[in-house]
């Protein structure tokens, strides 16, 4: 594997925490690094880094664009951490809903059940932590 630079990485983390908050970045570059740091480094140091500080779409729409692509592939752990940061992207509930929604006929209905699913699991978590983001 060839070394992604510490600058990089930085970078990708710095993003993270934007799109997270710093407690929630740390814990999920924690769990990557545990399972694999290159896939770490890798999520962290190219895609966090160059792929989600592009200027050509906003955060809110590159988060709208990645929930309907995980949606459609069927990756709820993906979907799950993506609702999260769409949430801190500006992106609302019902956005991220009918973003969703789209996918069912595009994706199949299954796929999109799956989608509401963990959507409906990350509001009721952050009603439970007194987050009322709409």
């Amino acid at each position: 594997m060839s070394e992604i630079s510490k600058d990089k990485i930085e970078k990708g983390f710095a993003q993270l925490e934007q799109m997270l908050g710093s407690v929630r970045a740390q814990q999920i570059r924690s769990q990557w690094n545990q399972i694999s740091t290159e896939f770490e480094q890798f999520v962290v140091g190219v895609l966090a880094s160059e792929l989600w500080t592009r200027s050509e779409l906003d955060l809110r729409t590159r988060s709208l664009v990645t929930i309907a692509g995980l949606t459609a592939l069927g990756r709820p752990r993906a979907l799950a951490l993506n609702i999260e940061m769409a949430l801190n992207n500006g992106a609302s509930r019902q956005e991220i809903r009918e973003t969703i929604l789209q996918m069912a006929f595009y994706a199949g209905f299954p796929a999109a059940w799956e989608g509401f699913q963990a959507a409906d699991e990350i509001f009721r978590g952050l009603q439970g932590s007194g987050d009322a983001k709409q």
